[in-house]
């Protein structure tokens, strides 16, 4: 069996690149000390914006340096990300993909609605796109909003497969803005995905340092008593769990990306002081979620996942893998720094808004990581919250399971609790118009998101994808699926081809997403009108879960 050798943090970076990424720009506050900040070489092409009906994607390798070492990635026309495709609702598409590596590949169009054949995931739409082939995707676009596209074939997500995709309304947009920017987020690593994949299932903590020092339980011990100290640390190791498991990949690694470029890159978005800016902000990335501000900017929410809502004012936005949210800022004449810090706190993407080219604005801090709390376990403290190894319900597959799962929305997460700003929770979005269908459920389907952290194995009701059995939906039924989240990581769970109407406690309808990040311990529930014929894809959207087995088939028949 092969084995890995995990550096000492003290260790993990030489001084001489440490010092070569502060010339490079990367003398900030709060960073992590394995950041890489040296600038991107120019082999890799600007983004481009292509509109129109008619579109051409050729996926190639094409080398990149993010961190001084050059390396070979999978691009779409030679760029990462690749193309900002910009369609109108009401017109028909026609996008020739070509493949130009030596294995599969294929494009998903992520949130958008079209006929199964055209959905893009080998082995359950259509059978992929072959070296050397061209695939002719054909559809009527039947919605507006921001989304994006990605690679849905073995890792290429990871490795550079994505842009972003602006659908503008067929009328007059009812979001008012004189200028826009797509902000697209991700996460790239010179390591090779599937290395990273075997680290993980022979050490899932790897990559995190965030690990509970002597000083954290003086800390706790002077807080709440020697004690209370010793059996909170007693529960987690009978739990084998670890309170600052916040990420399995971290900054040790990945290099933040913002439309492409580290942070020493400094993308920059211009404006005119007094503009009304509207912000399309994409995470496109493999594993990580961000942690989204900007300095000095309030930021009014106006789309959640394509679907206008009514505006809120926020400080702060969690953004989970494959989210997207739209936001309009008002700045002035000065420069602001948009910060997008890792959950975990190990590193970050960032970027800047200006009215001139070349200025830039003070990057905050890293916040420090916090860690997970007795509820990210448990769940309803207030209900006689319990967890218990689940071997004998699930099998070796599954850790734990949660018997009294919190519900409510309002909480904005694990390190962004009482942290002083406005932070964005699902309890604050409500799609404008309501529910798509005004039928109410004609039955319910519960699905357990499982896992055993140890063994990195990721699944549905203790089944990994490999094992499993289609979910059946009827055609145009009306159903509740409700989510038991049985694991301490946060999961943003993608459906294919249907919108996913979320409810609020009280069983009434609050928001219409795509992709639904679902806390640890959280019980979410949502409608869906199963009216796309076909066989789609249900998974976690944090890439190394989805091909670790938290993934399902589901057939409208």
């Amino acid at each position: 069996m092969t084995s890995f050798s995990k550096p000492p943090l003290a260790l993990s970076v030489s001084r001489r690149k440490f010092i070569r990424g502060l010339a490079a720009g990367g003398a900030l506050l709060g960073m992590s000390p394995w950041i890489k900040t040296t600038r991107a070489q120019d082999s890799v092409a600007p983004v481009q914006i292509l509109s129109g009906t008619e579109f051409d994607l050729t996926i190639a390798e094409t080398p990149v340096n993010y961190t001084g070492r050059a390396r070979l990635a999978t691009t779409i026309n030679g760029s990462i990300p690749g193309p900002t495709l910009r369609w109108r609702e009401g017109d028909t598409v026609t996008i020739r993909v070509t493949n130009r590596l030596a294995e599969e590949t294929s494009i998903h169009w992520h949130g958008i609605l079209l006929p199964f054949q055209m959905d893009g995931v080998p082995g359950i739409s259509f059978r992929g796109i072959a070296p050397g082939e061209t695939f002719v995707y054909r559809f009527k676009v039947q919605q507006s909003g921001t989304y994006w596209y990605h690679s849905h074939s073995g890792m290429q997500e990871q490795t550079g497969v994505y842009g972003a995709l602006v659908i503008d309304p067929r009328g007059k947009d009812p979001i008012r803005s004189d200028r826009e920017h797509v902000l697209l987020l991700s996460d790239w690593t010179d390591e090779d995905p599937m290395r990273i994949f075997t680290k993980l299932r022979m050490q899932s903590d790897y990559y995190n340092f965030n690990r509970p020092t002597a000083g954290d339980f003086l800390r706790d011990a002077s807080k709440a008593g020697v004690g209370a100290a010793i059996n909170e640390r007693k529960m987690w190791q009978q739990m084998r769990m670890n309170p600052t498991d916040l990420a399995d990949i971290s900054a040790y690694t990945y290099t933040y990306l913002m439309n492409g470029a580290s942070p020493a890159g400094n993308w920059t978005g211009l404006f005119r002081p007094g503009e009304k800016l509207r912000l399309r902000f994409i995470n496109g990335s493999a594993m990580t979620f961000f942690d989204l501000r900007i300095p000095g900017l309030k930021m009014t929410v106006v789309e959640a996942d394509g679907q206008a809502v009514d505006p809120v004012t926020v400080d702060e936005i969690r953004i989970g893998v494959a989210e997207t949210y739209d936001v309009i800022v008002t700045p002035r004449d000065e420069a602001y720094t948009v910060f997008a810090q890792s959950m975990d706190r190990s590193g970050y993407a960032c970027g800047t808004l200006a009215p001139r080219a070349g200025m830039r604005a003070a990057i905050p801090a890293l916040d420090k990581p916090q860690p997970l709390s007795m509820g990210d376990m448990m769940g309803d403290m207030n209900g006689g919250a319990s967890a218990h190894h689940a071997h004998s319900e699930y099998g070796p597959s599954t850790d734990m399971r949660v018997d009294t799962p919190r519900t409510n929305l309002d909480d904005p997460g694990v390190g962004l609790r009482n942290n002083g700003r406005r932070v964005l929770t699902y309890a604050d979005l409500h799609t404008i118009g309501g529910p798509l269908d005004k039928r109410g459920a004609g039955r319910d389907v519960e699905l357990h998101l499982t896992g055993n952290m140890h063994r990195f194995t990721w699944s549905i009701d203790g089944v990994e994808f490999g094992r499993s059995t289609p979910v059946h939906f009827r055609y145009n039924e009306r159903l509740r699926v409700i989510f038991v989240n049985d694991t301490m990581m946060a999961h943003p769970m993608h459906m294919h081809g249907m919108f996913q109407e979320v409810e609020n406690p009280s069983g009434g309808f609050q928001v219409r997403k795509h992709t639904i990040n679902v806390q640890p311990a959280q019980r979410i529930s949502f409608l869906v009108t199963a009216d796309a014929l076909g066989r789609w894809a249900w998974h976690c959207h944090l890439l190394y879960h989805m091909d670790s087995g938290m993934f399902r088939e589901v057939v409208v028949a």
